[in-house]
């Protein structure tokens, strides 16, 4: 891995870090460390370390924001790549947003509001990275990404630059393409919305945001909702009726406030956090015969 780790330092522009706890890098704040973790400063980045990697029989995992995302308290094997602050640019022009993937979602979400666009309205309250929110398809409020995806340019497994339209990326509930394909990093995106009233999207952003304070743990230590919503119903409501809320495991707890939240109190490892998920799901399944689907990506466990 040292070797690998040379290598890289000499390739790319980005930083390099050898065992680098993941904690900081996630919003649970839970995670041990990665053998290797690139921080890439470009799409050339993206590039060579996949193609390193694959040389060397290494395995890459793509990290954003770190929200929807439980990483293991061993850590994660091989190199993990966070798409971050260096790929950020967004560009607005007429009604097409261009932004690479690192940009923060709420970000994107208040400029395109800024600018009398509709359809990422609900993007204000949605924590993590574009390329997160590709990634999970993330929606709310009747609205998704999905909807309003042109082109996303992303690098597969072997290093090469690949440009994917709406339906090359396979949207479907909470999930993408870069779900389903091993070693696939979306870098940037393409995003067509409408034009609008600005008074009105502002209005509906702001209600939004409302909303989620008045029924979301904001200001928590969590990964967003834990769970999907089960056709026809809502996860919450059935952990709620299962008596969950409160439930505890060491310092991780179903959020009083939202039950398909689960909080880091201050000293919950990720194994805490697995095994209160594991109870929920038991318990919802006793209650009901429904089996939850986890929403977050648990990481590096056995």
């Amino acid at each position: 891995m040292n070797e690998l780790a040379a290598r890289l330092r000499r390739e790319v522009r980005g930083q390099i870090l050898l065992n680098e706890p993941l904690s900081p890098y996630t919003s649970w704040r839970l995670g041990g460390p990665a053998d290797v973790l690139v921080l890439p400063a470009s799409l050339d980045d993206v590039a060579a370390v996949q193609e390193l990697a694959r040389e060397r029989g290494v395995p890459v995992t793509v990290l954003g924001g770190g929200s929807n995302v439980l990483i293991a308290d061993s850590g994660l094997r091989g190199v993990v790549v966070r798409i971050g602050r260096p790929l950020s640019a967004v560009r607005i022009t007429d009604d097409v947003v261009e932004a690479e993937c690192g940009a923060p979602f709420p970000r994107i979400g208040r400029l395109t509001v800024q600018r009398g666009l509709t359809g990422l309205e609900f993007a204000g309250g949605v924590p993590g990275t574009l390329g997160g929110a590709l990634a999970m398809n993330a929606g709310a409020h009747d609205q998704s990404t999905a909807a309003v995806v042109l082109e996303v340019t992303a690098v597969d497994a072997r290093g090469r630059v690949v440009r994917l339209s709406r339906e090359d990326m396979d949207f479907s509930y909470r999930s993408s393409r870069l779900q389903k394909e091993p070693g696939l990093v979306a870098v940037k995106a393409k995003l067509r919305l409408r034009e609008a009233s600005p008074a009105e999207v502002r209005e509906r952003m702001r209600a939004f945001m409302e909303r989620r304070r008045r029924t979301q743990p904001v200001g928590t230590k969590n990964a967003g909702s834990v769970f999907k919503n089960p056709p026809g119903d809502f996860a919450g409501r059935l952990v709620e009726a299962a008596g969950c809320k409160g439930m505890a495991v060491g310092d991780a707890m179903v959020s009083p406030m939202h039950a398909n939240f689960i909080i880091n109190r201050g000293a919950a490892t990720a194994d805490d956090v697995r095994r209160l998920i594991e109870k929920v799901q038991t318990a919802v399944f006793e209650r009901f015969g429904v089996e939850l689907a986890p929403e977050v990506r648990m990481l590096g466990f056995a």
